[in-house]
């Protein structure tokens, strides 16, 4: 098409390869004196996103066993201890936080009183390394089945490997805890499905899991409201 006498446009034909639309055009531009200069090639790529696959336990395996996927676990260190899928890679998508400023001091006080008395959950935070350390054991084309406990931090793994290039992504729905004993080889002091279980629920289970909840809310009342709480305190009979 002319653009106001001044020059036309041509398209060459279209090449494709598996995942990239690759579209190649030559811009031929009228000079003023009538002569035709033929400009630069334009390259214009159109990038066609893989979807993550999300599989059940029975799914996964097959995956593993015939599609030649390898398993990337991204637990924390003392959940992945506990049991853990043989010959998988370990690359934690949060790692432990021993920073030491003030108010991470006093978020992991509160963390360990609460959440990691109860529930046996680590003080984290987000693996700077993650990406680079998968991409360092694993190429971007390499099949991979990413797995956690609960299937929130594999899916959040996925994003960010699907950011960075790798193409061929699944994660198991609702993580390890919803594997039937036997799926996969494990390693480890117990079943799969029960790694994710510690602290004092595993001790006094319901009762516990009662009394954390009661003084969780407790805690987070006194923090929002404390007017209220005060005057709630000074009720009760010394």
């Amino acid at each position: 098409m002319a653009a106001g006498g001044l020059g036309t446009c041509s398209w060459s034909t279209l090449s494709y390869t598996s995942h990239f639309r690759v579209q190649t055009s030559s811009l031929v531009v009228k000079a003023p004196r009538g002569r035709l200069v033929r400009g630069r090639p334009l390259r214009q790529s159109f990038v066609i996103k893989a979807e993550v696959k999300y599989v059940n336990g029975e799914e996964a395996k097959q995956l593993v066993a015939v599609e030649g996927y390898s398993v990337v676990d991204v637990r924390d260190t003392s959940q992945f201890e506990r049991a853990h899928i043989k010959s998988c890679y370990h690359v934690p998508l949060f790692i432990e936080n021993k920073d030491n400023d003030i108010g991470t001091i006093i978020k992991r006080t509160l963390h360990n009183n609460f959440s990691g008395l109860f529930y046996g959950l680590p003080f984290t935070k987000p693996n700077p390394e993650f990406v680079e350390t998968v991409k360092n054991q694993l190429p971007p084309e390499s099949k991979v089945l990413i797995v956690c406990q609960e299937g929130l931090r594999s899916s959040a793994a996925a994003d960010k490997l699907d950011r960075a290039g790798f193409e061929n992504i699944a994660c198991i729905t609702s993580g390890l805890q919803s594997v039937k004993p036997g799926t996969f080889e494990s390693v480890g002091s117990t079943e799969l499905q029960d790694a994710g279980k510690a602290g004092l629920v595993t001790v006094q289970g319901d009762i516990s899991r009662v009394l954390g909840a009661i003084l969780v809310c407790a805690f987070l009342f006194i923090t929002f409201f404390p007017d209220l709480a005060e005057k709630i305190l000074a009720l009760i009979p010394v």
